[in-house]
């Protein structure tokens, strides 16, 4: 899964596979889902995300992945 966050637009992509996307389905406003040619969720765009969410405040928990540094 990848968080992707534009400031220009304020919108927020979280990539929840690597599949392309065929269909997009707004789910409520200035929400839309993604799905692959199978029907499966691809990803979530949100517009004026920042109106939306508390971006400051990222907080991952009981995930079972494997820890990867990112750098910018």
């Amino acid at each position: 899964m990848k968080l992707n966050y534009y400031p220009d637009t304020d919108s927020l992509y979280i990539d929840l596979s690597e599949k392309t996307s065929v269909d997009s389905i707004v789910i409520s406003e200035g929400v839309v889902a993604d799905y692959d040619s199978e029907g499966n969720i691809v990803g979530i765009d949100i517009d004026n995300a920042s109106k939306k969410i508390l971006l400051k405040q990222l907080s991952i928990n009981k995930l079972p992945f494997q820890q990867e540094i990112l750098t910018a």
